[in-house]
């Protein structure tokens, strides 16, 4: 079995940023292919959403689970070359998270998984990290997966009540494999809309959660529950934001695409840095969270800088999102 992949350089971090907290899974992708030794590399929404972020110079700390073996160590290497910061009680004395892909002779795959889930024993809104955070995301797996699932609602819920609330980011990235059980997906999904100021989702999970609806009447239901922006993902083919008063389709940016791991993670990674930025430039939080700060040509610029950052990860094999240095290019 080969080591993880190596990550690549991070960026130098921005001075006097917004501090962002990442809540959820970190694990480890395997792919067995026949006759083939089997790869690894660092996985996990939350953990690739992280490491976007890290990428683009932005401060930010992973709370998550991952254990003393040698692919916990990898993983959390793979964090520190970035300047991802492991929140304490996120090593354990247990395996590291997998999930593996068996590849057939004809290409289909099937899958096992390997999964465990909860919060770091004792965490709560007032620690030190979460309390002196601008911005909070959560999502994946680890929203849904018990025990941590509840654990991280209560979470959510607990900063959103706080006398100096972050902003709340979701991205659900829905796996009907791991969480089948439609109806309490959805009153997971919709509890934790309720709290966030920003939510992303792909085309498919608003398809899985809301069958026959499309992305804008997704989009309408998911800002009814009370975000001030929501983005729709459409693969190659763009996105669609929609906020409070205004909406925009941004097209997609055609790449050769060596494969799609990650892009989403790097839309998502893409759309809080361009919501620090903003935090940054003192936009009034509050406009962020009811989404009259995103007008037209905002939501324009938002989509567009995502949709590069995800293209560009396309564009290269593996969950290898881009440094500032790589979109000035």
């Amino acid at each position: 079995m080969s080591d993880v992949t190596p990550a690549p350089q991070s960026t130098a971090p921005i001075a006097g940023s917004t501090a962002i907290v990442a809540i959820g899974e970190a694990l480890v992708d395997v792919v067995a292919r026949p006759g083939a030794e089997s790869v690894e590399h660092p996985g996990g929404s939350p953990m690739n959403i992280a490491f976007g972020l890290a990428r683009l110079g932005r401060p930010v700390t992973l709370v998550t689970e991952i254990g003393t073996d040698a692919r916990g160590a990898a993983i959390a290497e793979h964090l520190r070359s970035a300047g991802v910061s492991l929140a304490p009680g996120s090593i354990r004395d247990e395996p590291t998270s997998s999930a593996t892909a068996h590849l057939g002779v004809d290409g289909s795959a099937s899958y096992t998984f390997d999964l465990r889930w909860s919060l770091p024993a004792g965490l709560t809104a007032a620690d030190p990290a979460l309390a002196a955070a601008g911005i909070v995301h959560a999502g994946s797996i680890a929203a849904f997966l018990e025990p941590g699932g509840s654990e991280v609602a209560a979470l959510l819920a607990a900063l959103a009540a706080s006398d100096a609330a972050p902003l709340i980011t979701f991205d659900p990235n829905i796996r009907p494999s791991i969480v089948p059980d439609h109806a309490a997906v959805l009153a997971r999904f919709e509890e934790l809309a309720a709290l966030a100021a920003v939510l992303k989702l792909s085309d498919e999970d608003a398809a899985w959660l809301y069958p026959g609806a499309d992305a804008d009447e997704a989009a309408d239901r998911i800002l009814a529950l009370g975000p001030g922006l929501v983005a729709v993902t459409r693969g190659g083919d763009g996105a669609l934001l929609a906020a409070a008063e205004h909406r925009r389709a941004v097209e997609g940016i055609a790449v050769e695409v060596a494969d799609t791991i990650g892009a989403g993670d790097s839309f998502m990674s893409a759309l809080i840095d361009r919501l620090a930025s903003l935090v940054d430039e003192g936009v009034p939080l509050e406009s962020l969270r009811d989404g009259h700060a995103f007008d037209s040509g905002r939501l324009g610029l938002l989509g567009d800088f995502a949709v590069r950052c995800a293209a560009i990860t396309v564009s290269r094999p593996g969950a290898n999102p881009p440094t500032r240095a790589d979109i000035a290019d």
